[in-house]
């Protein structure tokens, strides 16, 4: 296999605003599409596919919107198929299309596999051969850079290699400035695509590219393989968005064309330190929730667990992790489990700017208490508040701001099919007892209310306290309903937020637990100590 050493370049082709778009579910709008190609130049993509022009009028408004984006670097590429059977190319309404997008590159594919020839198109092999190459030399006539995706490459190779191969050399010679070796169904395996892209260099002299699909979870690797064997384009989209299974993952590929295998790129490794923030965008725009395991910049790909790996990355991150995070734009993290060590409480604590040695007795208490949580269905990867919380009072030994004497949550249905909630709730504060209640729309609801109005004229700054999000997981499905839930609330006062958890097989007593952390966490964090008996004021 050919090596990096000679370092070409390679170029960069995104489809995520085409083949992206095509996957089940993602449906960006026009907006979102100018957004995303204006992210990807700026990142230092080279070609961003737009999309096909000669199928609806949503893809024709982008072409002519993109004109005002002011794009620096990247080229705009509009994207079709090869001539229909049953025009002459110069006649076809998909290339005249093509050339109405006003793109500087166009990208059209044709048929490689003689299956589809004959029971897709329904000519001849020799028409389809007439098709790619008339097509490609009109285009190039009408001074267009021609990228040719040759669709279903690999599969035809090893179906027909005589034909396959006569139809890139059409490609060729009808002027083709790229020829794409296309994985279309994304089934074949790396040492099968790398042997292919060889023996295609070998036979044309036109500069190669690879387009993988991800269907057999070998996109990266494909496309990786392919590159080893001589293409210097690659095409795929970000996080890997695409039909099916997706596309081969450019925030994987790109991270190890630099960092791995010495490569040039249009993304130097300053750009790279964006790669993270340019992944969660456009999955943020897809509506998407990003993959917390997704490689190089899921939050989880730089996240340790186990105490002996967290006492090892403490030493030297290199024990357990393959590239510094920094480098594309994520970060480290230590989680807390049952599964931690004193060293995962020891840089938790330390990161969130508590003083600790690794003798201090409250980092065993802190971790024993984590243990005997989170075998009682707690969880606290996800509910940093809670944890520090509980690390406040380990290691301050801050006295509590207030103590529940007692709640009581009432839900009830009326004869006319309302529902009403209702919390009472009795706390005391310093040498003082407050009993509330309050209607809610629900019994969680109902709790919050009827604390803070028991707590605000102590403390006011709860008014800024607000619930953002509120998650039930079942931890034991078995147990059917009488199964412990977990409960994770997200709160903020407008500036930060913070996430506190609760577990119990009863889930009003879980919310409880959370809403009570999730209150405390915002007093001890404006707050030195509670009021004082003698006067009752904060």
């Amino acid at each position: 296999m050919k090596q990096a050493f000679a370092s070409p370049k390679i170029l960069l082709y995104d489809t995520t605003l085409r083949d992206g778009a095509q996957a089940e579910k993602i449906s960006f709008s026009l907006e979102d599409r100018l957004r995303i190609a204006a992210k990807l130049d700026e990142f230092g993509i080279d070609y961003i596919e737009g999309g096909y022009p000669g199928s609806n009028p949503r893809d024709r408004e982008f072409f002519s919107l993109i004109r005002g984006v002011p794009i620096k670097r990247a080229r705009i590429a509009a994207f079709g198929s090869t001539a229909h059977p049953k025009y002459r190319p110069a006649d076809d309404p998909n290339l005249r299309a093509l050339i109405a997008a006003g793109t500087p590159a166009v990208t059209i594919f044709g048929k490689s596999w003689d299956f589809h020839v004959r029971d897709a198109l329904r000519i001849t092999l020799d028409q389809n051969l007439k098709q790619i190459e008339g097509s490609v030399r009109f285009l190039k006539q009408k001074g267009r850079e021609v990228i040719y995706d040759a669709e279903h490459f690999f599969d035809a190779y090893f179906a027909n290699p005589e034909y396959a191969l006569a139809t890139v050399r059409a490609a060729a010679t009808g002027g083709a400035d790229c020829i794409v070796l296309c994985e279309t169904n994304g089934g074949r395996l790396p040492h099968e695509v790398g042997s292919v892209a060889e023996a295609v260099r070998r036979e044309i002299s036109t500069p190669l590219g690879i387009h993988a699909h991800n269907d057999a979870d070998t996109g990266v690797a494909n496309s990786l393989e392919a590159i080893r064997a001589g293409c210097v384009h690659v095409q795929g989209t970000m996080n890997g968005i695409g039909e099916r299974c997706g596309n081969a993952n450019l925030c994987s590929i790109i991270p190890a064309l630099v960092l791995k295998m010495g490569y040039r790129t249009n993304v130097k490794e300053d750009r790279l330190t964006s790669l993270s923030e340019i992944s969660h965008y456009v999955a943020e725009l897809a509506n998407l929730t990003p993959n917390h395991r997704q490689p190089y910049v899921g939050a989880s790909a730089f996240a340790h667990k186990g105490g002996a790996h967290v006492s090892a990355v403490g030493k030297d991150p290199r024990m357990y992790e393959h590239v510094d995070p920094d480098r594309v734009g994520n970060h480290r993290r230590i989680l807390v489990s049952e599964l931690s060590g004193k060293s995962n409480i020891i840089h938790k604590a330390r990161e969130m700017g508590f003083k600790v040695g690794k003798d201090d007795p409250a980092v065993k208490a802190v971790l024993d208490r984590v243990k005997t949580l989170e075998s009682a269905g707690f969880e606290f990867e996800a509910a940093d508040g809670s944890l520090e919380l509980m690390l406040k009072k380990n290691l301050d030994g801050l006295s509590p701001f207030f103590e529940v004497i007692g709640f009581r949550v009432i839900n009830e249905r009326e004869q006319n099919g309302d529902v009403r909630c209702e919390a009472t709730i009795k706390v005391r504060v310093g040498d003082q007892i407050e009993h509330s209640a309050a209607d809610g729309n629900g019994p969680v609801n109902a709790m919050d209310k009827a604390l803070r109005k028991s707590l605000e004229k102590f403390y006011p700054e709860l008014r800024e306290v607000h619930l953002t999000d509120f998650k039930v997981r079942v931890v034991d499905a078995a147990a059917g309903t009488g199964a412990t839930v977990r409960v994770l609330i997200e709160f903020t006062d407008g500036r930060t937020s913070w996430n506190v958890v609760g577990a119990s097989e009863n889930v009003i007593e879980a919310s409880w637990q959370a809403i009570l952390d999730g209150i405390e966490h915002k007093l001890y964090r404006s707050r030195k100590k509670r009021p004082t008996r003698k006067s009752g004021r904060v």
